[in-house]
């Protein structure tokens, strides 16, 4: 759905931008630095920008071979990317356990296929880690998420080492407040809030996510 409307509604910047394409890499292996999968980066950037110690949010591409990937390339599933965002915080105001715990409630952690409307590998939920310490606290925080949603199986969030962080194109960044009107039709069509609310009921929405603090401590890491 999400790339019908880009054809509808910006086709003449998506060309333009896959001749030019991200002019760089980031390496994310700062500890003041995480990168997440979850979705359609547009509404994952905007999920998580908004956070009380996030510094920004880009929307990019991780896990996969190809370098300085473009949109097309990685939405046809042959470059192995998945649409990933890739957050700057300052952790004397958030931590990373906190930012998980974000992440977490903002994706369905049952569907490794895709993620709501959006469907096939570009789109599937992934904790990418930079350090052996980011490593362990995903590894937690998937613990205490299967513990939370009372279940013993494994999640279908993958769990990564980063190897790149791939900027996307211009015209994805900060798309929610750019195109609202398009980005918000999009997210309702795509039923992403009633499906995080049918999983994490009461803990889907942001503002319940920092009243409670027992199953994901938001002053570790």
């Amino acid at each position: 759905m999400k790339r019908r409307l880009l054809w509808l509604l910006a086709s003449v910047l998506v060309g333009l931008s896959s001749l030019l394409g991200p002019s760089s890499a980031v390496w994310a292996a700062d500890p003041q630095q995480a990168v997440f999968a979850g979705g359609c980066f547009w509404c994952l950037e905007h999920d998580l920008e908004v956070l009380p110690g996030v510094i920004s949010a880009e929307s990019g591409y991780s896990g996969g071979t190809t370098a300085n990937p473009t949109y097309q390339q990685v939405s046809s599933g042959r470059t192995g990317h998945a649409e990933s965002v890739l957050v700057r915080f300052d952790p004397d105001r958030i931590s990373y356990a906190t930012l998980l715990r974000a992440f977490w409630r903002n994706v369905d952690p049952l569907d490794g296929e895709g993620q709501f409307c959006d469907r096939g590998s570009s789109y599937r939920p992934v904790i990418f880690t930079g350090s052996a310490d980011q490593l362990e606290q995903a590894s937690e925080s998937e613990r205490l998420a299967r513990q939370e949603l009372g279940t013993s199986g494994a999640l279908a969030v993958a769990i990564e080492p980063l190897k790149r962080f791939w900027p996307a194109e211009d015209y994805h960044q900060d798309y929610a407040e750019r195109q609202a009107l398009t980005y918000n039709f999009y997210r309702w069509r795509c039923g992403r809030d009633a499906r995080l609310d049918a999983v994490w009921g009461e803990q889907a929405r942001l503002p319940v996510v920092w009243k409670t603090a027992t199953a994901f401590p938001t002053n570790a890491g």
